[in-house]
């Protein structure tokens, strides 16, 4: 068998406020999930978002220390139009995320923008320019 890709896999400081992060961007996670260690999303065709706080990982790697900088990782959501991406990157950073860069148009024919989650990872707007 071949493996497949399934899971991305998050480690967060704070549970609640990664998931409420991930609940602006339209991801429907249950609000009891903010007191659990792991919590796990299943989006379009199967694929897992999933979150563990340091506390886990620490359970299985108890010398793993949390990375300095910029994140590791980086998300994407497509938004349906150009305006989507502005009031998205408008919406998560007047409710107080921060943002790495404010919507632009890209050279690679898309409207843009990065806002960093509570534990400073990038994730990506973007919508193709019509």
């Amino acid at each position: 068998m071949t493996p497949r890709f399934d899971l991305i896999g998050i480690v967060t400081s704070d549970m609640a406020a990664s998931l409420a992060f991930y609940r602006r961007l339209g991801l429907d996670i249950p609000a009891d999930a903010d007191a659990q260690p792991h919590v796990e999303h299943v989006g379009p065709g199967g694929v897992r978002l999933a979150w563990d706080t340091e506390e886990v990982v620490r359970s299985f790697d108890p010398g793993w220390t949390a990375p300095s900088g910029s994140g590791r990782i980086g998300l994407a959501f497509r938004c349906d139009s150009p305006a989507e991406v502005d009031r998205m990157y408008g919406e998560l950073t007047g409710a107080g995320y921060a943002g790495e860069h404010a919507p632009w148009d890209a050279v690679w024919g898309q409207r843009y923008a990065v806002v960093l989650d509570p534990d400073g990872n990038g994730v990506d707007l973007f919508a193709p320019n019509d």
